[in-house]
């Protein structure tokens, strides 16, 4: 893995416990989520639907999504990028509490509709997560030499921060402390735009033209998708702001071009070993290309369900690239020669695991579209999911310190 720079060292890298703390809190926060579901399907404590899904939709874009989003853009800065965010320890830490705070605080307020949890909700869920987006864009536009996919990265900052100050709007307005100076719906329909595909698509985007090359061995991405795929789709969203007639058509199609170049790319890369990183990324491409299809129907619950599976698989398969390569990176930069090899961080099988259980549970999770007496049956396979994630998780960051504790590193 390398920088703009030349090579990742081990000064310029966040400290382990930066990354590992955001994917394990993503990983619990989807446990969370599938206990949720499945107790509320039960009728067992009385909620609206409408607060249900408000409930869910925040835990899993910011608890679940952003979580693990901002954990690696504290790890692909300086990797993808040459950024290094001075004293990320405490820095993180201040975002990590107040997104995991600020998620509580939100759902307390969906669930009771107390205008202090509302406002408490735009001070520290927006407040921290601006802040991060902060430390991350003011270090992106001090590089003076930008590779298309440190510009991606500083386009869905951009969108994430639009995103949460629209969410901001909307939590204080239904505060009662301000009247809506917009139709509120299309506010809502903005909020989404740009946190589905202005923040998580393009981040995915962008890390893409770099990683699908790097860790699989790929030919390049077509230029014209390099180049200019990013900031198209900006601007369609933006300009959706304003004009609304068939925009959502032509991201689609653009979205369907992007997936069907990235499965190109992947059958042709000169690695011919599979693994379960390449399948979560074909898995990813094939409902993405499904969610663009979406987009030209009126199917607004399949198309949201599609979108989740696009953007999961994708988290899941860099979370069984970073978490082995951040293991050996730091035990060997710290002289540790018994570290553990990269496949013995997260032995392959055990991902391989994950993506049957994942594979079977985003199938059950389109087909109760349909079928809602299946909901119990994919929010018990969700938190399974979710569950075994955090497992592979603990037990890849339990080699690192184990490895410390058990042997002594050389010095030079």
């Amino acid at each position: 893995m390398f920088n703009q720079g030349g090579g990742l060292m081990l000064e310029q890298a966040p400290p382990i416990a930066v990354v590992i703390r955001f994917f394990i809190t993503g990983a619990i926060f989807g446990i969370l989520l599938g206990v949720f579901l499945l107790v509320t399907s039960f009728g067992i404590f009385d909620i609206s639907d409408y607060s249900r899904e408000l409930i869910a939709t925040h835990f899993l874009f910011l608890g679940v999504e952003a979580s693990f989003m901002i954990g690696a853009l504290f790890q692909m800065l300086p990797v993808l990028a040459g950024v290094v965010i001075r004293v990320p320890n405490r820095k993180s830490l201040i975002v990590n509490g107040l997104l995991i705070l600020g998620v509580f605080i939100q759902a307390i307020a969906f669930y009771t509709s107390n205008s202090i949890a509302y406002i408490s909700t735009a001070i520290i869920l927006g407040g921290g997560l601006l802040y991060g987006v902060y430390l991350m864009l003011r270090e992106l536009l001090k590089v003076k030499t930008h590779s298309n996919t440190s510009k991606g990265m500083a386009f869905a900052l951009v969108a994430f921060a639009i995103t949460i100050l629209f969410g901001a709007i909307m939590v204080i307005t239904l505060s009662g402390s301000i009247d809506t100076i917009y139709n509120f719906d299309r506010l809502r329909e903005f909020h989404y735009s740009f946190g589905s595909i202005g923040w998580v698509t393009l981040l995915i985007i962008a890390i893409s033209f770099q990683v699908v090359e790097m860790f699989f061995v790929t030919p390049k991405y077509p230029d014209i998708l390099y180049k200019y795929l990013i900031v198209i789709l900006f601007a369609l969203i933006s300009i959706e702001l304003f004009l609304n007639s068939y925009i959502d058509e032509v991201v689609g199609a653009l979205l369907i071009i992007y997936s069907i170049a990235t499965l190109y790319l992947l059958y042709k890369r000169r690695r011919p070993t599979s693994d379960a990183t390449v399948w979560f990324w074909r898995f990813a491409m094939g409902t993405l290309i499904l969610f663009g299809v979406s987009l030209y129907f009126d199917y607004i619950y399949l198309t949201y369900m599609l979108f989740i599976s696009f953007s999961l698989s994708v988290i899941f398969s860099m979370v069984y690239k970073i978490i082995p390569f951040l293991v050996w990176f730091h035990l060997s930069s710290q002289g540790y020669m018994k570290a553990p090899m990269m496949h013995e961080v997260i032995k392959p099988k055990m991902a391989k695991i994950h993506f049957y259980i994942h594979m079977v549970s985003v199938t059950l999770l389109l087909i109760s579209t349909l079928y809602k007496s299946l909901e119990p049956f994919t929010y018990t396979l969700w938190t399974v999911s979710f569950s075994f994630l955090s497992w592979n998780i603990f037990n890849g960051a339990s080699k690192y310190r184990y490895t410390q504790m058990n042997s002594k590193p050389m010095r030079w």
